[in-house]
């Protein structure tokens, strides 16, 4: 487990990420390192882990119930270590994401709200395998930041069950973005520019919710 402690940021009020890697790459990878160190910047404290198979060296994930029980324990751990001040947020990149969306369904006590940094709606080229049936059970604010061309599914193919969804959907759109949110060098936009728009966009989201009661 890896912390990020928050930068004075005026203005903003106490947060706490807690954040989960994907399916590929574990907390180190440099998608994860520089997310966490970009809203650190801005104020939120950052906590990121790994999933069992990750810190056992395992190529397969482990099962939904097994990542959700050791997302549960690194929350509880980040919060042991007085990590935050206030507002609990969960997230992730791809599975870490869809995973927190998972504890949100099942109504964690305390999530003021979901980050999910590229949602995994379908397996590359399988778009009739959707991984939405859940989503509808979320009661609190949900943040997606999709690439406009994610293989897992485009923000036209997340359309339809974001408007299933009861709970308020924010979806941030990265213009030509695919799944790690990264654009083609001969577009208008530099990379670091898409990437420091998304984390303002997080922020500034994040800043909106009140603490859950």
């Amino acid at each position: 487990m890896i912390r990020y402690a928050a930068s004075a940021a005026p203005g903003f009020g106490g947060a706490l990420l807690v954040l989960a890697h994907g399916a590929g790459a574990g907390e180190r990878h440099p998608f994860m390192v520089k997310v966490a160190t970009g809203l650190a910047r801005r104020g939120v404290d950052v906590v990121t882990f790994e999933f069992p198979y990750m810190r056992e060296k395992r190529r397969a994930p482990d099962r939904a119930p097994v990542l959700e029980a050791a997302f549960r324990e690194a929350i509880a751990e980040a919060q042991r270590d007085g990590a935050g001040a206030g507002r609990l947020f969960i997230g992730g990149k791809s599975m870490g994401g869809r995973i927190a969306t998972h504890l949100a369904a099942q109504q964690h006590e305390r999530v003021t709200g979901v980050v999910a940094l590229g949602y995994p709606l379908h397996p590359p080229g399988k778009p009739e395998r959707t991984r939405d049936a859940h989503l509808s059970s979320i009661d609190v604010p949900v943040l997606i930041v999709q690439g406009e061309r994610d293989a897992f599914g485009t923000p036209g193919e997340l359309a339809p069950a974001l408007a299933r969804m009861r709970a308020r959907v924010t979806l941030h759109v990265v213009p030509e973005g695919d799944h790690s949110l990264t654009v083609p060098r001969s577009g208008g936009i530099g990379q670091e520019a898409i990437y420091e728009t998304a984390l303002d966009a997080i922020v500034e989201w994040m800043g909106g919710l009140e603490p859950r009661a």
